[in-house]
């Protein structure tokens, strides 16, 4: 049985390699780098990106991460990590169909409420050069962001997690897409503690380091 993992460490695939690190999983890793990284991606010596014609015949969208699970190819971060918890199972995966929606749920709710303005607070604020970063798009990204920051605290303050009083796939998926904001707009933290709580336990676990040792020594 063969577990690959398409794309870098700078990308979120991190989602992926960090749920696989906790499962202790053993896994091919294929960094698939996204083409507009590349400075000419059509070049014959060009590294495998996501626009490579070897790729697109993983996953024709012509995004990272993808899985190729022993012949079954799956696309989309959040989505491969819950069937990676459920396939695998132990205190991660969820316990029954109601924590299932829960996770389902969650997952959804961090792509759809967050994931954009997070990002957006990122690439405006600190990853994008000068010249093309828009400040009034990052500031309104910012804001935006403190209702379901909100209500993100609120959740956790029941026991501190998300789903069943544990640590669960549904944390990591939640805190990789909140983790952008941590750098991208970390003002917004002093007013959730739950959420700052909860996002330095989640990557104190040895899984999350583990990962992240490998992201710093990718090439950015």
């Amino acid at each position: 049985m063969t577990l690959t993992i398409y794309g870098c460490y700078r990308s979120r695939a991190t989602r992926n390699i960090w749920l696989a690190n906790e499962l202790g999983l053993a896994f091919k890793h294929e960094p698939v780098i996204q083409a507009g990284r590349v400075p000419d991606p059509k070049a014959a010596d060009a590294p495998v990106h996501t626009r490579s014609a070897e790729f697109l015949k993983v996953n024709p969208n012509g995004h990272i991460p993808s899985i190729d699970d022993d012949g079954f190819v799956l696309h989309e971060s959040l989505a491969i990590n819950l069937y990676l918890a459920r396939k695998h199972g132990g205190p991660l995966a969820p316990k029954d169909v109601q924590e299932e929606g829960l996770a389902a749920m969650w997952s959804l709710w961090a792509a759809t409420e967050c994931e954009t303005n997070a990002l957006n607070t990122l690439y405006h604020r600190v990853a994008k050069p000068l010249a093309e970063r828009d400040g009034k798009l990052a500031d309104a990204a910012a804001e935006a962001l403190r209702a379901p920051l909100a209500v993100l605290n609120d959740a956790l303050a029941k026991d501190g997690y998300l789903v069943g009083g544990r640590f669960t796939v549904v944390d990591i998926n939640v805190s990789e897409v909140i983790r952008y904001a941590q750098t991208g707009a970390p003002e917004l933290f002093a007013a959730v503690p739950l959420v700052k709580a909860w996002l330095e336990a989640c990557q104190a676990r040895p899984a999350f380091k583990a990962m992240w040792q490998a992201r710093d020594a990718e090439a950015a």
